[in-house]
């Protein structure tokens, strides 16, 4: 790394769900200067780095926009369900420090010649943005189903038909179960049980992102989309209890018709 204490650029992309890592890796440790570091593919590209997470994020340490489309352009070879919209965060980072602190979106540590402080600090940032693509997915989730409770409120039901409710139900379930199924992608890194001495600036990070705090949002948020799910269901049962009640109110009705009928032919 350059023997320099100018304020370089850092930018961290989240572009898909995820990624196919192994042949990702596969070709990238063929085809460029790139190692790979437990589960993080990290990518020299002349003194400024990528590092690649198989969750479909990838963090750029002082690269060229050039070099970054470049690499993105690869990267979708291997991706599974791009984003539409990509998301991003901005940091500006110099190195030779004093000491490890991240202060005003700047991130200052120690020279590394092996580059695991932007390694340690990469896991944090590309947790971050994770952790944001699953906040605005639940957040989406709830905004659009909102209308559903406050239809029950006022009027005591949901004016949907029943293929409707399921649509709705199997969407909510989805949000809900994408989101935890990958929930372990917040835990602390493997990276950490082998390089235990670089986990101080990762936490430094992490609580300077709020990561712990937004994670047990995130949990509310999927605790509402439970309670939705639950209410639409109740909501499903009550739609099929009240169809199955006017079966069996007609069948009594056609019952007492043709009693009725046969009593008057029998006149």
């Amino acid at each position: 790394m350059n023997e320099t204490e100018s304020t370089m650029h850092c930018i961290t992309l989240c572009l898909a769900n995820a990624f196919d890592f192994k042949k990702l890796s596969e070709r990238l440790l063929a085809s460029r200067r790139a190692s790979l570091l437990k589960d993080v593919l990290l990518i020299d590209h002349d003194n400024a780095y990528s590092m690649v997470f198989p969750y479909g994020v990838v963090v750029h340490w002082n690269v060229s926009l050039d070099d970054r489309r470049k690499l993105q352009t690869e990267l979708f070879e291997f991706a599974t369900d791009i984003h539409q919209v990509i998301e991003e965060d901005n940091f500006r980072y110099r190195v030779n420090a004093e000491q490890h602190r991240i202060k005003f979106d700047c991130i200052e540590m120690s020279s590394d010649a092996e580059n695991k402080n932007l390694v340690a600090v990469s896991h944090a940032m590309a947790q971050s943005i994770k952790l944001s693509s699953f906040e605005n997915h639940a957040q989406d989730t709830i905004e659009t189903t909102k209308h559903l409770p406050k239809s029950l409120a006022k009027t005591g039901k949901i004016n949907l038909s029943k293929k409707a409710l399921a649509k709705i139900r199997g969407q909510l379930f989805l949000t809900n179960s994408d989101i935890i199924l990958k929930f372990d992608l917040l835990d602390i890194p493997e990276f950490f049980w082998e390089y235990p001495e670089y986990q101080t600036l990762y936490t430094q990070m992490t609580n300077y992102l709020e990561l712990s705090q937004r994670t047990n949002i995130l949990s509310k948020k999927l605790e509402t989309i439970h309670i939705l799910l639950e209410m639409l269901a109740d909501e499903q049962k009550h739609h099929h209890s009240s169809t199955l009640e006017w079966i069996i109110i007609i069948l009594i009705g056609v019952e007492i018709a043709i009693i009725l009928i046969d009593k008057l032919t029998a006149l």
